[in-house]
């Protein structure tokens, strides 16, 4: 006697196919995460700063230049030879150091926790002002950074 319950044997190559071939779903995926990375503008913010690239030999005489120093607080304060200056008498005083026989060097010190912005504002000041004797001071103390 055959049981009615039972389901008819049907050889396993005659089977539905029961799963989702996610081969070019994961393709279709890949190509489309692709395509977004392309597209994505890169983020790039920068000032150029031409610094100078030619060795001084001690065959030529040096005079002895007047060195004005520039700083970044912590809180945003602009230091010039360390009295507090807004932007405005920055610019002024370094188109002032430019008008002089001899160029003085600059040097740029920024407090390691002032943001980034008032740095990147005091820098652009610099470089639109067309100062070519520049100098950053103080880097070694982020070498452990």
């Amino acid at each position: 006697m055959v049981s009615r319950l039972s389901s008819p044997v049907i050889p396993s190559g005659d089977m539905p196919m029961g799963e989702m071939n996610t081969t070019p779903l994961i393709d279709v995926m890949l190509v489309l995460l692709i395509m977004f990375i392309i597209t994505i503008p890169i983020q790039t913010h920068s000032v150029g700063i031409d610094l100078p690239q030619t060795p001084v030999t001690p065959q030529q005489p040096m005079p002895d230049p007047v060195k004005n120093k520039v700083g970044v607080d912590a809180d945003g304060v602009i230091r010039w030879n360390g009295s507090a200056v807004d932007r405005l008498t920055l610019r002024q005083y370094l188109a002032a150091s430019l008008r002089m026989p001899v160029e003085p060097e600059l040097q740029f010190q920024p407090d390691a926790a002032a943001r980034y912005l008032a740095v990147d504002e005091v820098l652009a000041d610099i470089r639109r002002s067309g100062v070519t004797k520049l100098g950053f001071v103080g880097n070694e103390r982020y070498r452990d950074f």
